[in-house]
């Protein structure tokens, strides 16, 4: 099929000045370069920022994103190329729809990925009807990964930068707000090229670190989140082996994780231990040997499939999977249940697989990736 030259770079049969696209803002470098690009190349950009948690302890807050500074640094980059920006208060959606999720999921014994119901429940649920209000024609985001147009409509693709892909994170978007999204930095071949283009254009954050923790977590601390929201979550219990035998005390299971080994305070004992089950109904850590952490199948449910044909249509589908944003994707057999729900079996086992996590559906071959689901209970 020829290249249809009429189309503008968002995809659109018209000029850029009179396609209007809303940039969902975080302060960052990355989707500040995204909304200084398409302002260059003439488009009708608009910026929005969402306050997403408490604007002054966001302050004092450095590494994080949708904070004070960063509604502040949003601002600067909009000024400096002059279009206008919007700040919206969702602090109180925020909370609901992931902060007060992620509390209940963690108490519960999982490992919930809240940045992943951040993106499916608020920046590409409220936002994206918020872009739509503006008139706006598409949406665009600094998110490193790509969409690609396919014989059945827009798909889904990693990022060209495999050490930024953020595929993970985002297998819940589904084909009609793919429809939508536009993603103007997936197809670059490493960050290098993002903060070039910030120096480019004259950037107030192009020198800007990365963001790294969850937005919420200060340094990465779940345990002290969770006792903020949750005053009574932290009670003590017993440490436990496969056999139900105490071997010590814990001081509140949302102190663990699975596949932890150390800080338990069980030494002595022989062999090295993790940790491979944690009941939170009975405040029990359970610990074992390296091999029980490992799991072979999987319960997966709230699939978002994005296949080309039906996800039931076939009793299996084969291939690729990752069940942790740090690991490569690996062999697995998926087997549907319902439109919703599979079982995965992995043609290797894998070590601390946690309810909570995702597991992100990839092509065999190429960069497509086909959904995924939520990780919901345990081996």
């Amino acid at each position: 099929m020829p290249f249809d030259t009429r189309l503008n770079s968002l995809g659109f049969d018209r000029a850029p000045q009179d396609t209007r696209v809303v940039v969902a803002m975080s302060g960052g470098v990355d989707s500040s370069v995204v909304a200084a690009m398409l302002k260059e190349e003439g488009y009708d950009v608009v910026g929005v920022t969402l306050q997403l948690y408490d604007h002054g302890a966001a302050l004092a807050k450095k590494g994080a994103c949708c904070a004070g500074r960063d509604i502040h640094d949003a601002r600067r980059v909009a000024e400096t190329m002059g279009f206008p920006h919007y700040v919206l208060d969702y602090e109180n959606t925020f909370r609901e729809a992931v902060i007060e999720e992620f509390a209940e999921a963690y108490l519960a014994g999982a490992t919930p990925v809240p940045c992943i119901r951040c993106n499916e429940r608020v920046k590409f649920k409220d936002l994206l009807a918020t872009a739509k209000e503006l008139e706006a024609d598409c949406m665009a985001t600094g998110h490193y990964i790509q969409r690609k147009l396919g014989g059945a409509g827009p798909e889904l693709h990693s990022a060209a930068d495999p050490n930024r892909d953020q595929s993970y994170f985002l297998f819940s978007t589904t084909p009609e707000q793919l429809s939508y999204l536009r993603f103007p930095l997936g197809h670059l071949q490493s960050k290098a090229e993002t903060r070039a283009l910030a120096a480019k254009y004259g950037l107030p954050v192009a020198d800007k670190p990365d963001s790294q923790d969850i937005c919420f977590v200060p340094n990465g601390n779940y345990a002290s989140v969770i006792e903020k929201l949750r005053p009574d979550a932290a009670s003590p219990g017993e440490i436990v082996d496969l056999s139900g035998k105490v071997l010590g005390a814990h001081r509140g299971v949302i102190h663990y994780t699975i596949g932890q080994r150390k800080g338990l305070g069980i030494g002595g004992l022989g062999e090295p231990l993790y940790v491979v089950k944690l009941d939170a109904e009975n405040r029990r850590v359970v610990v074992g040997p390296k091999e029980a952490l490992s799991t072979r199948v999987i319960p997966v449910r709230e699939i978002n499939w994005l296949g080309d044909a039906p996800f039931e249509s076939q009793p299996e589908w084969h291939v690729l999977t990752r069940v942790r944003s740090t690991r490569a994707p690996r062999p697995a057999i998926i087997r549907p249940i319902s439109a919703t729900e599979a079982e995965v079996e992995l043609i290797e086992p894998e070590d601390g697989v946690s309810p909570g996590q995702a597991c992100v559906f990839y092509a065999n071959e190429g960069s497509r990736i086909y959904g995924g689901g939520w990780i919901w209970r345990g081996r």
